[in-house]
């Protein structure tokens, strides 16, 4: 599913973004500024793995981190690049939300093992991307400042 969601992304003009960064930054864009502790706590996610995901998204530049109330923690806040990717994120989001009940509605209620394979099926008729993209219309992502504008990304996705 990831990768797929990546496949939007990159169809879009937006690279260097994962899908794991999403929720993240939607969640940071509405509480403002925490610790990796909070946004850890706040995602349901470990210490470990929000650090991780924070560290690939600080060498992109969409987060930036200060000190916090003691030496010990630092408080993270979004950078330009990264609060002007969130409405797109929210787009991709709520179209995510909405392709997958769709593929629930199209195999579900049955057995696990028929499920899958029916799941399958109904990917294979129509990508997850497409799904997705099908959802999210026109939206695509701001460039950051100075971008040179990518050809492939005018392409019709």
């Amino acid at each position: 599913m990831e990768a797929e969601i990546e496949e939007v992304y990159t169809a879009r003009g937006l690279r260097g973004v994962r899908p794991r960064y999403a929720y993240p930054l939607i969640r940071l864009a509405h509480t403002g500024p925490l610790t990796i502790r909070e946004l850890a706590e706040s995602l349901g996610h470990t210490h470990s793995a929000v650090s991780q995901t924070l560290a690939g998204m600080r060498r992109e530049g969409l987060v930036s981190s200060e000190p916090g109330a003691d030496a010990r923690t630092r408080r993270i806040t979004l950078t330009e690049h990264g609060r002007s990717l969130v409405p797109f994120l929210e787009a991709e989001w709520r179209a995510t939300e909405g392709a997958v009940a769709e593929l629930d509605d199209e195999v579900m209620p049955t057995a696990l093992s028929v499920a899958v394979t029916a799941m399958e099926a109904a990917l294979r008729r129509r990508s997850l991307t497409e799904r997705i993209s099908d959802r999210m219309g026109d939206v695509r992502p701001p460039q950051p400042p100075g971008a040179r504008a990518d050809p492939a990304t005018r392409a019709e996705v």
